[in-house]
Protein backbone atom coordinates (compact mmCIF):
# COMPACT_ATOMS: atom_id res chain seq x y z
CA UNK A 1 0.00 0.00 0.00
CA UNK A 2 0.75 3.58 -0.72
CA UNK A 3 1.46 5.48 2.09
CA UNK A 4 -0.42 8.36 0.45
CA UNK A 5 -3.80 5.88 -0.22
CA UNK A 6 -7.07 6.27 1.88
CA UNK A 7 -7.96 3.37 3.44
CA UNK A 8 -11.10 2.81 2.34
CA UNK A 9 -13.82 -0.15 3.48
CA UNK A 10 -16.83 -0.57 1.48
CA UNK A 11 -20.41 -1.52 2.47
CA UNK A 12 -22.43 -3.81 0.44
CA UNK A 13 -21.85 -6.60 -2.05
CA UNK A 14 -25.48 -5.70 -4.62
CA UNK A 15 -24.42 -4.89 -8.40
CA UNK A 16 -24.20 -0.97 -7.57
CA UNK A 17 -21.27 -2.08 -4.69
CA UNK A 18 -20.03 -4.89 -7.68
CA UNK A 19 -19.71 -2.54 -10.89
CA UNK A 20 -18.82 0.75 -9.64
CA UNK A 21 -17.82 0.94 -5.70
CA UNK A 22 -15.34 -1.98 -5.83
CA UNK A 23 -13.45 -1.42 -9.53
CA UNK A 24 -13.51 2.57 -8.36
CA UNK A 25 -11.61 2.10 -4.94
CA UNK A 26 -9.69 -0.89 -6.12
CA UNK A 27 -8.26 1.43 -9.07
CA UNK A 28 -8.08 4.80 -7.83
CA UNK A 29 -4.08 5.93 -7.43
CA UNK A 30 -5.60 8.00 -3.91
CA UNK A 31 -7.41 5.13 -2.07
CA UNK A 32 -6.81 1.30 -1.06
CA UNK A 33 -10.25 -1.10 -0.94
CA UNK A 34 -8.72 -2.61 2.30
CA UNK A 35 -12.21 -4.47 3.40
CA UNK A 36 -15.91 -5.42 2.32
CA UNK A 37 -18.80 -5.66 4.57
CA UNK A 38 -21.75 -8.07 3.76
CA UNK A 39 -24.48 -9.30 6.17
CA UNK A 40 -23.18 -13.04 4.84
CA UNK A 41 -20.26 -13.03 5.12
CA UNK A 42 -19.11 -15.14 2.00
CA UNK A 43 -20.31 -12.64 -0.36
CA UNK A 44 -18.09 -10.17 1.64
CA UNK A 45 -15.44 -12.47 1.17
CA UNK A 46 -15.60 -13.14 -2.69
CA UNK A 47 -16.04 -9.32 -3.36
CA UNK A 48 -12.79 -8.61 -0.91
CA UNK A 49 -10.99 -11.46 -2.42
CA UNK A 50 -11.47 -10.03 -6.30
CA UNK A 51 -9.83 -7.07 -5.25
CA UNK A 52 -6.93 -8.34 -2.50
CA UNK A 53 -9.01 -7.00 0.13
CA UNK A 54 -10.46 -8.54 3.55
CA UNK A 55 -14.21 -9.50 3.58
CA UNK A 56 -16.07 -9.49 6.80
CA UNK A 57 -19.75 -9.25 8.29
CA UNK A 58 -18.47 -7.22 11.50
CA UNK A 59 -18.67 -4.20 11.58
CA UNK A 60 -16.27 -3.16 13.97
CA UNK A 61 -13.39 -5.46 12.46
CA UNK A 62 -14.29 -3.42 9.39
CA UNK A 63 -13.81 -0.25 11.17
CA UNK A 64 -10.10 -0.81 12.88
CA UNK A 65 -9.28 -1.35 8.98
CA UNK A 66 -10.39 1.49 7.25
CA UNK A 67 -10.27 5.13 7.14
CA UNK A 68 -13.29 5.87 5.39
CA UNK A 69 -16.18 3.93 4.41
CA UNK A 70 -17.95 3.90 1.15
CA UNK A 71 -21.73 2.90 0.93
CA UNK A 72 -23.50 0.48 -1.21
CA UNK A 73 -27.01 -0.67 0.69
CA UNK A 74 -30.71 0.54 1.23
CA UNK A 75 -30.74 3.86 2.84
CA UNK A 76 -31.77 2.67 6.42
CA UNK A 77 -29.14 0.47 6.46
CA UNK A 78 -26.85 3.44 5.03
CA UNK A 79 -28.02 5.52 7.66
CA UNK A 80 -27.53 3.13 10.71
CA UNK A 81 -23.95 2.18 9.68
CA UNK A 82 -22.71 5.48 8.86
CA UNK A 83 -23.74 7.82 11.79
CA UNK A 84 -21.59 5.13 14.12
CA UNK A 85 -18.59 5.04 11.65
CA UNK A 86 -18.77 9.11 11.71
CA UNK A 87 -18.84 8.99 15.49
CA UNK A 88 -15.74 6.35 14.97
CA UNK A 89 -13.87 9.59 12.41
CA UNK A 90 -14.45 7.58 9.43
CA UNK A 91 -15.01 9.80 6.69
CA UNK A 92 -17.99 8.89 4.13
CA UNK A 93 -19.06 8.25 0.48
CA UNK A 94 -22.56 8.27 0.88
CA UNK A 95 -25.50 6.77 -1.64
CA UNK A 96 -28.32 8.90 -2.54
CA UNK A 97 -30.80 9.18 -0.80
CA UNK A 98 -28.75 9.29 2.40
CA UNK A 99 -31.57 8.39 4.28
CA UNK A 100 -35.04 6.61 4.67
CA UNK A 101 -36.55 10.31 5.52
CA UNK A 102 -35.55 13.57 6.59
CA UNK A 103 -35.23 12.94 10.68
CA UNK A 104 -32.55 10.29 9.55
CA UNK A 105 -30.83 12.17 7.27
CA UNK A 106 -30.23 15.30 10.25
CA UNK A 107 -29.09 13.01 12.21
CA UNK A 108 -26.33 11.81 10.12
CA UNK A 109 -25.44 15.18 9.09
CA UNK A 110 -25.13 16.17 12.75
CA UNK A 111 -22.93 12.78 13.52
CA UNK A 112 -20.82 14.04 10.78
CA UNK A 113 -20.40 17.53 11.78
CA UNK A 114 -19.84 16.73 15.28
CA UNK A 115 -17.00 14.37 14.64
CA UNK A 116 -15.21 16.51 12.05
CA UNK A 117 -14.87 13.94 9.04
CA UNK A 118 -15.39 14.87 5.06
CA UNK A 119 -18.81 13.52 3.37
CA UNK A 120 -19.22 12.93 -0.06
CA UNK A 121 -23.29 11.97 -1.34
CA UNK A 122 -22.59 9.90 -4.77
CA UNK A 123 -24.74 12.45 -7.04
CA UNK A 124 -23.35 10.26 -10.16
CA UNK A 125 -24.11 13.22 -12.86
CA UNK A 126 -22.78 15.65 -10.60
CA UNK A 127 -19.20 14.28 -11.07
CA UNK A 128 -19.44 14.25 -14.77
CA UNK A 129 -17.08 16.41 -16.68
CA UNK A 130 -19.85 17.09 -18.88
CA UNK A 131 -22.05 18.20 -16.10
CA UNK A 132 -19.92 20.50 -14.88
CA UNK A 133 -18.91 21.98 -18.16
CA UNK A 134 -22.65 22.19 -18.88
CA UNK A 135 -23.03 24.05 -15.43
CA UNK A 136 -20.05 26.38 -15.74
CA UNK A 137 -21.83 27.17 -19.26
CA UNK A 138 -25.12 28.41 -17.31
CA UNK A 139 -23.72 30.24 -14.60
CA UNK A 140 -21.75 32.31 -17.37
CA UNK A 141 -24.65 33.24 -19.02
CA UNK A 142 -27.42 33.73 -16.11
CA UNK A 143 -31.18 34.66 -17.05
CA UNK A 144 -32.35 30.95 -16.41
CA UNK A 145 -36.33 30.88 -16.02
CA UNK A 146 -37.48 27.92 -15.47
CA UNK A 147 -36.46 23.87 -16.40
CA UNK A 148 -37.57 20.37 -16.14
CA UNK A 149 -36.34 17.03 -15.93
CA UNK A 150 -37.73 13.90 -16.95
CA UNK A 151 -36.15 10.48 -15.53
CA UNK A 152 -38.32 7.61 -17.07
CA UNK A 153 -37.27 3.79 -17.41
CA UNK A 154 -38.04 0.29 -16.74
CA UNK A 155 -35.33 -0.64 -13.83
CA UNK A 156 -38.04 -2.01 -11.43
CA UNK A 157 -39.77 -4.32 -14.31
CA UNK A 158 -36.52 -6.74 -14.77
CA UNK A 159 -32.68 -6.53 -14.60
CA UNK A 160 -30.50 -6.53 -11.39
CA UNK A 161 -32.62 -3.36 -9.84
CA UNK A 162 -35.63 -5.01 -9.81
CA UNK A 163 -35.84 -7.13 -6.62
CA UNK A 164 -34.15 -4.14 -4.85
CA UNK A 165 -36.72 -3.99 -1.84
CA UNK A 166 -36.09 -0.51 -0.67
CA UNK A 167 -36.87 0.49 -4.24
CA UNK A 168 -40.08 -1.60 -4.63
CA UNK A 169 -41.46 -0.33 -0.79
CA UNK A 170 -43.98 2.61 -1.36
CA UNK A 171 -41.63 4.92 0.26
CA UNK A 172 -38.94 4.31 -2.27
CA UNK A 173 -39.33 3.85 -6.24
CA UNK A 174 -38.44 6.73 -8.37
CA UNK A 175 -38.77 9.77 -6.13
CA UNK A 176 -35.93 8.35 -3.88
CA UNK A 177 -33.95 6.90 -5.96
CA UNK A 178 -33.38 8.93 -9.50
CA UNK A 179 -35.13 11.84 -8.05
CA UNK A 180 -32.04 13.18 -6.16
CA UNK A 181 -30.18 13.09 -8.96
CA UNK A 182 -32.91 15.49 -10.93
CA UNK A 183 -33.17 17.77 -8.19
CA UNK A 184 -29.56 18.16 -7.68
CA UNK A 185 -29.38 18.79 -11.01
CA UNK A 186 -32.44 21.34 -11.38
CA UNK A 187 -31.03 22.97 -8.04
CA UNK A 188 -27.59 23.26 -9.47
CA UNK A 189 -28.85 24.96 -13.00
CA UNK A 190 -31.42 27.40 -11.57
CA UNK A 191 -30.70 28.27 -7.96
CA UNK A 192 -31.75 26.16 -4.59
CA UNK A 193 -35.45 24.72 -4.99
CA UNK A 194 -36.83 26.58 -1.99
CA UNK A 195 -40.64 25.10 -2.00
CA UNK A 196 -41.95 21.46 -3.71
CA UNK A 197 -44.98 23.70 -5.23
CA UNK A 198 -47.14 20.09 -6.89
CA UNK A 199 -46.30 16.64 -6.42
CA UNK A 200 -48.75 13.90 -7.88
CA UNK A 201 -48.06 10.19 -7.78
CA UNK A 202 -49.94 7.76 -10.71
CA UNK A 203 -49.90 4.67 -11.80
CA UNK A 204 -46.48 3.00 -13.01
CA UNK A 205 -45.16 5.20 -10.10
CA UNK A 206 -45.05 7.69 -12.14
CA UNK A 207 -44.27 10.90 -10.15
CA UNK A 208 -44.99 14.61 -11.62
CA UNK A 209 -43.66 17.65 -9.64
CA UNK A 210 -43.23 21.84 -9.58
CA UNK A 211 -40.54 23.44 -7.57
CA UNK A 212 -39.71 27.01 -6.82
CA UNK A 213 -36.12 28.21 -7.23
CA UNK A 214 -34.53 31.06 -5.64
CA UNK A 215 -34.59 33.98 -7.64
CA UNK A 216 -38.26 33.24 -9.05
CA UNK A 217 -37.42 30.50 -11.56
CA UNK A 218 -39.73 27.44 -11.45
CA UNK A 219 -39.15 23.93 -12.59
CA UNK A 220 -40.89 20.70 -12.80
CA UNK A 221 -39.75 16.90 -12.93
CA UNK A 222 -41.44 13.56 -14.61
CA UNK A 223 -39.82 10.63 -12.74
CA UNK A 224 -40.70 6.78 -13.07
CA UNK A 225 -38.96 3.48 -13.11
CA UNK A 226 -41.89 1.02 -14.33
CA UNK A 227 -42.27 2.21 -18.03
CA UNK A 228 -41.28 -0.03 -20.70
CA UNK A 229 -38.79 2.80 -22.26
CA UNK A 230 -35.39 1.47 -23.55
CA UNK A 231 -32.88 3.70 -23.52
CA UNK A 232 -33.57 4.95 -20.21
CA UNK A 233 -34.46 8.90 -20.68
CA UNK A 234 -32.58 10.62 -18.35
CA UNK A 235 -32.54 14.78 -19.78
CA UNK A 236 -32.11 17.85 -17.80
CA UNK A 237 -33.82 21.48 -19.60
CA UNK A 238 -33.43 25.10 -18.73
CA UNK A 239 -34.68 27.57 -21.24
CA UNK A 240 -34.77 31.53 -20.83
CA UNK A 241 -32.83 34.48 -21.69
CA UNK A 242 -30.28 32.39 -23.67
CA UNK A 243 -32.42 30.34 -25.26
CA UNK A 244 -32.94 26.55 -24.37
CA UNK A 245 -30.32 24.40 -23.20
CA UNK A 246 -30.61 20.52 -22.57
CA UNK A 247 -28.02 17.61 -20.56
CA UNK A 248 -28.44 14.11 -21.08
CA UNK A 249 -26.80 11.27 -19.05
CA UNK A 250 -23.80 9.48 -21.39
CA UNK A 251 -24.53 5.65 -21.19
CA UNK A 252 -21.41 3.97 -19.19
CA UNK A 253 -20.06 7.02 -17.18
CA UNK A 254 -20.43 5.93 -13.98
CA UNK A 255 -17.09 4.95 -13.46
CA UNK A 256 -15.52 8.07 -14.98
CA UNK A 257 -17.98 9.73 -12.47
CA UNK A 258 -16.56 8.16 -9.62
CA UNK A 259 -12.97 8.39 -10.18
CA UNK A 260 -13.99 11.83 -10.50
CA UNK A 261 -15.76 11.84 -6.99
CA UNK A 262 -12.59 10.21 -5.27
CA UNK A 263 -10.14 12.76 -6.51
CA UNK A 264 -12.61 15.48 -4.68
CA UNK A 265 -12.59 12.90 -1.87
CA UNK A 266 -9.46 12.02 -1.08
CA UNK A 267 -8.50 15.89 -1.32
CA UNK A 268 -10.75 16.64 1.05
CA UNK A 269 -9.38 14.26 3.62
CA UNK A 270 -5.85 15.17 2.56
CA UNK A 271 -6.43 18.63 3.42
CA UNK A 272 -8.92 18.64 6.51
CA UNK A 273 -11.71 20.04 4.04
CA UNK A 274 -15.15 18.89 5.10
CA UNK A 275 -17.44 21.08 2.60
CA UNK A 276 -18.39 20.85 -0.76
CA UNK A 277 -21.29 21.01 -3.04
CA UNK A 278 -22.43 17.36 -2.72
CA UNK A 279 -21.61 16.63 1.20
CA UNK A 280 -24.11 15.63 3.69
CA UNK A 281 -25.78 18.63 3.74
CA UNK A 282 -26.53 18.04 0.13
CA UNK A 283 -28.39 15.20 1.17
CA UNK A 284 -30.21 16.80 4.18
CA UNK A 285 -31.43 19.44 1.31
CA UNK A 286 -32.81 16.66 -1.20
CA UNK A 287 -34.21 14.87 2.03
CA UNK A 288 -36.38 17.48 2.41
CA UNK A 289 -37.44 17.69 -0.81
CA UNK A 290 -38.18 13.83 -1.05
CA UNK A 291 -39.91 14.36 2.14
CA UNK A 292 -41.99 17.27 0.95
CA UNK A 293 -43.09 16.18 -2.33
CA UNK A 294 -44.37 12.22 -0.69
CA UNK A 295 -46.48 15.32 2.02
CA UNK A 296 -48.03 16.94 -0.98
CA UNK A 297 -49.07 13.80 -2.85
CA UNK A 298 -50.86 12.10 0.08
Amino acid sequence: MDLGQLRVGLVGTGPWATTVHAPGLADHPGTQLSAVWGRRAENARALAEAHGAVGTDDLDELFAQVDALAFAVPPAVQAEIAARAAAAGKHLILEKPIAPDLASARRLADAVSQAGVASLVMLTLRFSQQTRDWLDGLARSGGWRGGGARWLSGALLGGQYAASAWRLDPAGGALADVGPHAFDLLDAALGRITDVLAAHRGPDDLWQLMFAHEGGATSTATLSLRLPVQPTVAEIAVYGDHGYRTLGRKPGTAGESYTALLDDFAAMVASGTTTHPCDVHRGVHLSALIERARELAG
